[in-house]
């Protein structure tokens, strides 16, 4: 009986999501020290080595690295936007007040930290990486808030998963308008057509996963050389598959039990393996009590749950939005907190604000790191403590 107990424990255990929290720190720490070793270029020359095929007509070779971040990050994206359809169809975002919070938790979550960053850094070099503490890094905020398991709200990881996709959409314009010079617009287009003819086998009733998955690589070509982040494919796909209300299996369901396995115990791992790998240098702490350093924390670490927390509460007076279920002001300024995990997102635009500025960009790396990780410890404390209390 012990024995039977034992396993039973590791299986809940499993299920809980906290084991593929913990391998997901495991690996960020991994990557960390491997980058700040005698390993770390040979692992850099590893994750640079081209991969895929390439022809006058069809271009689809590229590094390791972007293949992780553009290509396995798009299935996860895929399961995300298939959690938020069901929700949207069936669950906590089935109201237009309900569904109606994340967007107006994301839109105060980019102009609160934007807004903190450019009242420090306006009039100076650094004031054009104003777009870094707006963005959310969506992997890693909902590994940290699926590693809480069952002591925060369900309807909190669903809200912070719709907000960090809204996030996720502004961020994608903000660069397309602000740090974007080579936009194609005819791809752009051509995935627009494809997921209008997803929307149409959806109208028709056509149920088979493969005719969905397949035009949505497509999307996910069109868009990727289109210049816009090729991930935002998996939620256009995630968008079409259909799915109902009733309790038979629908093709969504049967997709997203598919997918949770390899995206919590592989793609997101891996992901952190990849992108987590930056080197510590000489003068790097320093960056932190700079104007530049300053605003990227206080905007992760203040203006993300201060913009998120506002303009949620302010929607929710205004008549215009609905709490998530169970879900306290407290649950929504926590999962604020997450928000401010930037990280790789953040990264990226700071590559965009600082390009050949090797030492600003090196304090900008920093201090998003540090930012992202204080976010991410506030975060999990604050919620974890309000599920001991909520059970006490």
């Amino acid at each position: 009986m012990p024995q039977l107990i034992n396993v039973k424990a590791f299986r809940d255990f499993l299920r809980s999501g906290s084991i593929g929290g913990l391998i997901l720190i495991a690996c960020v720490v991994i990557s960390m020290v491997i980058a700040n070793t005698a390993a770390g270029p040979a692992f850099e020359s590893f994750l640079s080595q081209e991969l895929g095929y390439h022809s006058d007509t069809i271009h689809l070779r590229y590094p390791l690295l972007l293949w992780i971040n553009d290509g396995l990050m798009a299935i996860f994206f895929l399961m995300v936007g298939l959690e938020i359809k069901r929700e949207l169809v069936e669950g906590e975002l089935s109201s237009f007040k309900k569904a109606a919070m994340p967007v107006f938790a994301a839109l105060g979550g980019v102009l609160a930290p934007a807004g903190i960053y450019f009242l420090l850094n306006k009039n100076t070099p650094t004031a054009g990486g104003w777009g870094i503490p707006m963005a959310t890094d969506i992997a890693f905020a909902i590994a940290v808030i699926t590693m809480l398991g069952r002591r925060a709200p369900s309807s909190l990881k669903i809200f912070l998963s719709a907000l960090a996709i809204v996030d996720d959409l502004m961020a994608i314009l903000v660069i397309a308008l602000f740090y974007s010079s080579d936009l194609h617009y005819q791809y752009l287009l051509y995935a627009g057509l494809i997921f209008v003819f997803l929307l149409v086998m959806n109208k028709l009733g056509v149920k088979h996963l493969a005719a969905y998955l397949l035009p949505g690589m497509l999307i996910w070509y069109f868009i990727h050389h289109s210049g816009v982040h090729a991930t935002i494919a998996g939620v256009l796909t995630a968008m079409a598959i259909p799915t109902t209300p009733g309790p038979e299996e629908s093709p969504l369901e049967k997709l997203e039990h598919i997918l949770v396995n390899p995206v919590n115990f592989l793609i997101m791992p891996v992901f952190a393996l990849a992108n987590t790998n930056i080197h510590l240098e000489p003068g790097m702490a320093q960056g932190l009590t700079t104007m530049l350093g300053l605003g990227i924390m206080l905007g992760l670490i203040v203006g993300k749950p201060l913009g998120i927390t506002l303009f949620s509460w302010l929607s929710v007076k205004l008549g215009i939005s609905a709490q998530p279920a169970g879900a306290s002001w407290k649950h929504i300024l926590g999962a604020g907190m997450l928000g401010g995990i930037g990280f790789t997102m953040s990264v990226f635009i700071a590559l965009l604000s600082f390009s050949g500025q090797y030492l600003i960009l090196a304090e900008a790396k920093f201090a998003i790191l540090t930012g992202s990780v204080l976010s991410g410890m506030l975060g999990y404390f604050t919620l974890s403590r309000l599920g001991r209390r909520a059970r006490s």
